[in-house]
């Protein structure tokens, strides 16, 4: 097995290790806790992101894709992540009064006090982090994400039940943090040096400078439906759509952020060799939209039963929301590893332009949809989305030669998969007694017609995906076929 496959692999089996472990705990939380508790802990949580990556200040994308990573360079990257995350903190804790007053929610402060200590924290273990990734080794990643992920669940169950309410994630997101440097220190590569420098911090700031612009403007349009929701609408609102959201990320946890962390490194690999940049974009391409957009097809189908299994039927009003919003995802998981491939190639402030573009256009629409409820927010969301797709495409077809002839040879087949996939859940609403059948049931049966869909539609039309596919059930076969016995 090649690097990049066995560090896909590692990579999945974090990913899907955190996602049950993350669905788990939704589930719990969605249970023990109001739409409007998880809504007020929902607008601290996305404040607190938008400074994270100010923290971050694009130092991991700089220590991943830097063509020769010295001590001293890495000494400046623990310098400015020091500062930028200590000066973070103090400024949550100075604004989360009036942030809570802004709302008119005092609990919102109380999120985001808690949460600055993460800030505090965070500079001890983050530069570990991408130096891993730059060296693959994501079997070190594997631990120190899981231990985030199992001490927040651990804590956030035990203050849930000592009556800590809203606040119980918070802290829970504090304990996640200490793990996270905990286990970090423990695969520190040896190299690394333990003291900051200024030497080379001018060089990471010119880097950073772009980086950062880009990946705050993204992270404003992520944040944007929850803020402006929860000053237009409701608390209660901001729980509904963040669900919808929940839904939607799926994907994401189940493909996308497993494949992400190898994405800027595999790039930035075959950008320093000379590779054929178009060339390994399509075949990504190929590879994403055979399984994204059957995945958000039959999403599209069956949201009720899928909200209603995880969160229970006091969300049913986020359901609506998944179908709208099921396209424009679909489409952008396409693109999303444009942005990887800009930096990779040395085109960070192209990154910026793009996103300062798109993320403006997507904040002003939501402004425009919010007093006409949800659902308008999600068509606004939807719109923008294409047209953020649209910009990414044009960067790439300036930087790599892609065409949109390009495009569509790629994924016709992945639109056939899709309906072989999409189809059996399709009919399967139409079936007399089903569509009031538990939830549990009709999602089995819908979901086992699916893969079968799905699996025929790969080998029927000989889909990139074919090969993984032959190859991933010939290695499941020979492990579960029984051994012959020894003489």
């Amino acid at each position: 097995m090649n690097a990049t496959k066995l560090s896909l692999l590692i990579s999945f089996a974090e990913k899907y290790t955190v996602l049950v472990i993350g669905v788990v705990s939704s589930m719990i939380m969605a249970r023990l806790l109001t739409p409007a508790q998880v809504g007020i802990f929902s607008i601290g949580a996305v404040v607190v992101g938008v400074t994270q990556l100010i923290r971050d200040f694009g130092i991991g994308q700089y220590l991943i894709q830097e063509r020769e990573l010295t001590a001293e360079r890495i000494r400046a990257a623990y310098t400015l992540t020091l500062l930028i995350a200590w000066v973070m903190a103090a400024l949550l804790a100075l604004c989360s009064a009036p942030i809570a007053a802004f709302y008119g929610e005092p609990g919102v402060g109380q999120v985001l006090r808690i949460l600055a200590l993460n800030c505090l924290l965070i500079p001890f273990g983050s530069i570990t982090l991408p130096v891993l990734r730059r060296q693959m080794r994501f079997g070190a990643i594997y631990w120190i994400n899981v231990a985030n992920a199992l001490v927040n669940l651990i804590v956030c169950v035990v203050l849930v039940k000592l009556g800590y309410g809203y606040l119980s994630l918070a802290w829970a997101a504090v304990a996640g943090g200490v793990a996270t440097v905990a286990v970090s220190l423990l695969f520190r590569p040896p190299e690394m040096p333990w003291l900051p420098g200024w030497r080379g911090v001018r060089q990471l700031l010119s880097f950073g400078v772009y980086a950062t612009g880009s990946n705050v403007l993204d992270e404003v349009g992520v944040a944007a439906p929850d803020m402006i929701i929860g000053k237009v609408l409701s608390v209660e609102a901001v729980g509904l759509f963040g669900k919808a959201q929940a839904v939607l990320n799926i994907f994401n946890m189940l493909i996308t952020k497993a494949v992400t962390p190898v994405i800027l490194p595999l790039f930035s690999a075959h950008s320093r060799e000379g590779g054929d940049m178009k060339r390994i974009y399509l075949h990504m391409v190929a590879c994403l939209a055979g399984l994204s957009w059957p995945f958000y097809a039959v999403l599209a189908v069956v949201p009720f039963q899928l909200i209603r299994l995880l969160y229970g039927d006091q969300w049913d009003a986020s359901a609506p929301l998944v179908r709208i919003m099921c396209l424009s995802t679909a489409l952008f998981c396409l693109f999303g590893p444009g942005r990887d491939l800009f930096v990779a190639m040395g085109h960070v402030r192209l990154r910026a332009r793009l996103e300062a573009v798109s993320v403006p256009l997507r904040v002003i629409g939501i402004g425009i949809a919010a007093p006409f409820g949800l659902e308008a927010i999600a068509w606004s969301i939807a719109a923008t989305s294409l047209v953020r797709s649209l910009l990414i495409y044009r960067g790439l077809a300036a930087l790599t030669g892609l065409r949109f002839a390009d495009l569509c040879a790629t994924l016709g087949r992945s639109g056939g998969v899709t309906v072989c996939a999409a189809l059996p859940p399709l009919l399967l609403t139409f079936a007399p007694g089903l569509q009031h059948a538990p939830p549990l049931m009709f999602l089995a049966l819908a979901g086992g017609g699916a893969i079968l869909g799905w699996c025929a539609g790969i080998l029927l039309l000989n889909h990139e995906l074919k090969t993984e596919l032959i190859t991933m059930t010939r290695q499941l076969s020979q492990r579960l076929a029984p051994r012959p016995a020894r003489r």
